[in-house]
């Protein structure tokens, strides 16, 4: 585990706790003005190009977590981090937004809709990938601004962006196992040992680990409807996970 260099981002009161072969990271109860992070990852402070990761590679962990149904996002995988920025107290090392490169396990509430297609499922517990070009966002930022343009703006990033994704149905609050794929032409995803996803799409490499759980939400529908904020927790969540894996 420490030679993938994993560093905690922490926002206020939120903690990240040893277990025997893993962590718990927890994130506090409170109001939707107040917004809780609890994350690993091993690219705070680089610059994208500079990320570790191109395939072929593996990632393999067990996890579970506190609630079946939680509000915000929580999840464990590989990515280009594309918001650029972060709200823990320690991050002060800016990079410009760009679109998503990412492969991974992702939880996201009902309040969110992050799929830029209509036909892939865009909340709740998923096995999820992008791939996406080098792209000057600011023609994205520009679509975005304004309400009356953000149909086609979604349209438009529907098709620069290769998007795969598949609903997974098990109990999270469970002790599972889950394993991911890259490789230049696939991404493959596993619960246990059976196959929930397999997919041509492929991120764009360079990438980095992330494992996280927080009280953000996101939602971009088939209407163009464009919104984001946080939700209230009215109890301690978290994610523990056990066993990380990483074959390179």
């Amino acid at each position: 585990m420490d030679a993938m260099n994993l560093k905690p981002r922490l926002s206020r009161h939120a903690t990240i706790a040893e277990i025997p072969r893993g962590w718990r990271l927890t994130i506090p109860p409170g109001p939707a003005s107040g917004y809780r992070l609890s994350q690993l990852d091993n690219h705070a402070h680089i610059a994208r190009q500079k990320y570790p990761y191109s395939p072929p590679l593996s990632l393999e962990l067990k996890a579970r977590v506190s609630s079946a149904v939680m509000p915000g996002t929580w999840g464990f995988g590989l990515w280009n981090d594309p918001f650029g920025f972060s709200f823990g107290p320690q991050d002060n090392f800016f990079k410009l937004p760009t679109l998503p490169n990412a492969l991974w396990f992702f939880y996201a509430s009902p309040q969110n809709y992050l799929s830029f297609r209509n036909d892939r499922p865009a909340q709740g517990f998923l096995a999820q990938v992008f791939r996406s070009p080098r792209f000057d966002v600011s023609l994205i930022a520009a679509g975005l601004a304004l309400p009356f343009s953000r149909k086609k703006t979604r349209q438009l990033l529907s098709r620069v962006i290769d998007e795969d994704s598949a609903t997974i149905s098990v109990d999270v609050t469970q002790w599972h196992r889950y394993r991911l794929e890259w490789s230049p032409n696939r991404s493959a995803f596993w619960v246990d040992g059976a196959s929930v996803l397999e997919s041509p799409v492929s991120p764009r490499p360079p990438l980095g680990i992330v494992i996280w759980i927080d009280n953000q939400y996101a939602a971009f529908t088939p209407q163009g409807k464009l919104r984001w904020g946080l939700e209230a927790h009215s109890q301690s969540e978290w994610l523990e996970v056990d066993d990380l894996q990483l074959n390179v």
